[in-house]
């Protein structure tokens, strides 16, 4: 069966969904979700949401994404099992180790594996379906549709996302919250600085894109790079043209982004997406026009604009046209433009229908020689009536603004009150239907479900010694201090020339032994990357065979994928972030998998490396770990192979975007790229705008294929 999965991070977007027509919905519970500002559902809230859904042949779907650490993997464990019991038809988890433990004590359970992670090549989907016993994988955003084949090739079900926000980021891969801000993602709890204005300078500080060039602009500067200082904003997934394909691809479940979203958005973006896709079941290709009609309606919901990008792969996957520069809200849909200012109003001509009660943006932008007091932000008033396309309406407006400005529609008042009906008459029929049945089991004894889980970190930075151990003041500031630093590898990056394949220390993981230490406490190994897709394979192999023949004494696996490459090459490796190690768990299924040493992420404490080790060895020789399967997984206890990377040895953010393409035209010739040549010398740095953080600067590094890594200058 083919679904349409809906995001759902409340009871009513839940009703909207279902009245919108999705086949599944997928929810959070209680803070061991990706979305930690929404807390979830409540676990008689899911029961009574279940109960709705299997009424209209539905499935339901709970998330448990985010990354555990050691004293909670019981609570998540039983988290899962509550969610179980109140009719959850499958949980969508991450934590390899959280995946271990439920599968333990839970064999029957459905498990979906997050795109947290990180499973980019068809490799990564075959050992998570054999090695962790999931039913079903979610994909990364970044892939194309061929990609996609590939995948849904392995016979395993793949989800793939078709609407919605985008991290620019790999999933799973973003440290940038947690070492700069103090807030996770991978806990759920990010702080979106892909979102805020930054500029892109040289080595000697001079600005190349983003702010201040603007305003240089703006005074009569050169007009010929693209505008805008969100930089790092990509815009929304946008994939309605692309179903057919998708399905002729073999994708399982179609998944719309937005458990942040009302219902609103839910029901309108399903609704589209339900026409789009029963056509293409039944083998009736929508015309350019009618796809047309249904991205209209789409964009009346919230969107940063619209992308197809990743499905079409190449350099639309990696070009300036991916990103949302210009700023990072709402953009609309473009209804009409301004004929004529008026006195305290402007007179529009429409091009669309509009309702009253629709919030109508002008965008007139004061120019140059406006006075100081001029706001400088778009004035968002009202539509004062109904109007259909070719008719003209004064629209109130204090403000001036010039003829010919578009007005964009940033807010439904016919959606948000066609959604308001519907979930009126589910929320009836969900009462009825849960009236009709037994009483909910005892599920809630024992958890509040609410503040079950992880929270904020910065909560948990403050429990006392007697609750965490010797925490430290901040739990990022171990980064800074860490005396473990000295054990971190020195990585060796594999580099493709006209010679073949060879290895160049990177500079941009490599760290010197703490003052004191010796400097055979270092080791080094070849380095793999972060992103594993079929287009990295090649160099993977090669990587192995090098290793093999000599030429290093291990590889550093950082992506799912690489595993199986590396283990049918026979050679040696280690594990490190954005494989996400956060309990002894998660480390022992590496180690089982072959790994000789298992890195914790940056983010982690030296009070984390302690437990995972002392949850290896107070587990080693039980039931949980098999010594004939692997010895090493035994072997934690002795502290020589789990350990937490040094500073700088993965980077804050990895991305398909090619941040150097705000500078200008792309070559699309990235090996030979000047640009990405200098960045490689270290002469780019991002620098931060936010009134927050202001000037905080991050090193640029674009590889060979266009990949954009930021660092910690």
């Amino acid at each position: 069966m083919v679904e349409l999965l809906a995001p759902a991070g409340t009871p009513d977007a839940f009703r909207a969904a279902i009245a919108a027509g999705a086949d599944a919905v997928y929810v959070g519970l209680g803070a061991f979700n990706a979305r930690a500002a929404n807390g979830g559902f409540s676990l008689t809230e899911l029961f009574a949401a279940c109960a709705l859904a299997h009424a209209h042949g539905a499935r339901v779907y709970v998330t448990l994404n985010v990354y555990v650490r050691d004293d909670e993997l019981d609570d998540a464990v039983g988290l899962a099992a509550r969610a179980l019991a109140a009719g959850a038809d499958a949980l969508i988890v991450a934590d390899m180790g959280l995946i271990s433990r439920i599968r333990s004590e839970f064999p029957e359970a459905e498990l979906h594996l997050s795109t947290q992670a990180g499973a980019q090549c068809a490799d990564a989907v075959r050992l998570a379906a054999r090695e962790l016993g999931v039913e079903r994988v979610t994909c990364a955003r970044e892939l194309s549709v061929a990609e996609l084949a590939e995948l849904c090739d392995t016979g395993v079900e793949i989800e793939a996302f078709c609407h919605g926000a985008i991290c620019i980021c790999y999933s799973g891969a973003c440290s940038y919250s947690a070492l700069m801000r103090g807030r996770s993602a991978n806990r759920g709890d990010c702080t979106q600085p892909c979102r805020l204005a930054y500029e892109l300078q040289d080595g000697s500080g001079a600005v190349l894109a983003g702010g201040a060039w603007e305003r240089g602009r703006a005074q009569g500067g050169p007009a010929m790079r693209p505008d805008g200082d969100r930089l790092l904003c990509p815009r929304d997934y946008l994939g309605i043209r692309h179903i057919a394909e998708m399905l002729e691809a073999g994708v399982s479940a179609f998944k719309v982004e937005g458990r942040m979203k009302g219902p609103d958005y839910v029901y309108n973006v399903v609704r589209c997406y339900r026409e789009a896709l029963d056509a293409a079941l039944a083998g009736r290709p929508l015309d350019d026009a009618v796809i047309g009609e249904l991205e209209a309606r789409l964009a009346r919901s919230f969107s940063r604009g619209f992308t197809s990008g990743y499905l079409e792969g190449g350099h639309a996957a990696t070009g300036a046209g991916l990103m949302s520069l210009e700023r990072a809200v709402n953009q609309g849909l473009c209804v009409g433009r301004v004929l004529e200012p008026r006195h305290e109003g402007a007179l529009v001509a429409l091009e669309r229908e509009v309702t009253a009660g629709d919030m109508l943006e002008i965008r007139s932008t004061p120019g140059p020689d406006a006075p100081a007091d001029v706001p400088k932000r778009w004035p968002i008033v009202p539509c004062p009536c109904d109007a259909l396309p070719g008719e003209e309406v004064l629209v109130p407006c204090k403000r001036k603004v010039e003829a010919g400005s578009a007005v964009h529609m940033v807010r439904s008042a016919g959606a948000i009150s066609e959604a308001e009906s519907v979930v009126r008459e589910m929320r009836e029929e969900e009462a009825r239907l849960v009236a009709a049945m037994p009483p909910a089991p005892s599920i809630d004894a024992g958890l509040d479900v609410r503040g079950a889980g992880p929270g904020r970190d910065g909560d948990a930075a403050n429990a006392s010694d007697g609750e965490r151990g010797p925490v430290e003041p901040t739990r990022f500031a171990h980064a800074r201090r860490r005396s473990a630093a000295s054990r971190a590898p020195v990585a060796l990056e594999a580099a493709r020339h006209r010679d073949g394949l060879v290895a160049r220390t990177t500079g941009m993981v490599a760290n010197g032994p703490a003052e004191g230490d010796a400097d055979e406490s270092l080791h080094a190994v070849l380095e793999l990357g972060e992103v594993c897709r079929r287009e990295d394979l090649e160099d993977v192999r090669a990587a192995c065979d090098r290793v093999c023949r000599g030429g290093a004494p291990a590889v550093m696996v950082r992506n799912i994928g690489q595993i199986p490459a590396v283990r049918a090459a026979g050679a040696p490796w280690e594990a490190a972030p954005p494989l996400q190690v956060w309990n002894a768990e998660t480390a022992r299924v590496l180690l089982r998998l072959g790994a000789r040493r298992v890195w914790l992420p940056e983010e982690l404490t030296r009070w984390d490396l302690a437990s995972v080790r002392a949850h290896c060895a107070g587990a080693a020789g039980g039931s949980t770990v098999e010594p004939a399967q692997d010895r090493r997984a035994a072997q934690c206890h002795a502290g020589d192979v789990v350990d937490i990377a040094a500073e700088g040895s993965t980077p804050l953010m990895v991305t398909e975007h090619c941040l150097l393409t705000a500078e200008g035209p792309c070559s699309n010739d990235c090996p030979t790229c000047p640009r990405r040549l200098a960045s490689q010398a270290g002469w780019r740095f991002l620098v931060e705008l936010d009134r927050k953080s202001p000037g905080a600067r991050l090193a640029v590094r674009v590889d060979e294929k266009g990949r954009t890594r930021l660092y910690r200058a």
